[in-house]
């Protein structure tokens, strides 16, 4: 009895460290790509489906690719308008700093916008159409599954078409 409760103490120990090896071997110990403090964001140009004047950077994962998770984060100028629009996944937004004033509906119209300031959340399902704008310097963080997609509800609208 006391040979075979060592020996599957044994093989349950063996297993132990071979999983924690796996996860070490999975997850090295640096953070250095993926940790961020504010003043190492990769900030740069933003996609040409959103109007220049913004700065984007990925966080997380390729908003681009056909599947998985992504986070990104974009910087806005005081003033900077997105377009009516829409996404078919779902996108989850938080307000990192500033004020975000979000819109629903296919007209742009500031009387109808919601204030978001730093610290606020929303989420807004496939298809919703919304606008946004920011009083202030903003930056929101999304995160969802790819791709992150577009689509203007007046093509018109798309700066990646002029």
């Amino acid at each position: 009895m006391k040979r075979t409760l060592l020996i599957a103490l044994s093989f349950a120990g063996l297993l132990c460290l071979a999983g924690e090896l796996f996860t070490t071997a999975a997850h090295p110990a640096s953070h250095e790509n993926n940790a961020f403090t504010p003043e190492t964001i990769p900030w740069g140009p933003a996609p040409p489906f959103i109007a220049p004047g913004a700065q984007l950077a990925v966080i997380e994962g390729d908003p681009s690719a056909s599947s998985g998770d992504y986070t990104v984060r974009l910087k806005m100028p005081s003033g900077y308008r997105i377009a009516p629009h829409w996404h078919p996944l779902r996108e989850n937004v938080t307000v990192i700093s500033g004020t975000f004033k979000v819109g629903m509906g296919d007209t742009f119209d500031t009387s109808k916008m919601g204030s978001f300031p730093a610290g606020s959340f929303a989420y807004l399902d496939p298809d919703m159409h919304h606008y946004a704008m920011a009083s202030g310097e903003v930056i929101v963080q999304v995160h969802g599954s790819a791709p992150l997609q577009f689509n203007y509800v007046n093509p018109a609208d798309d700066p990646s078409k002029k």
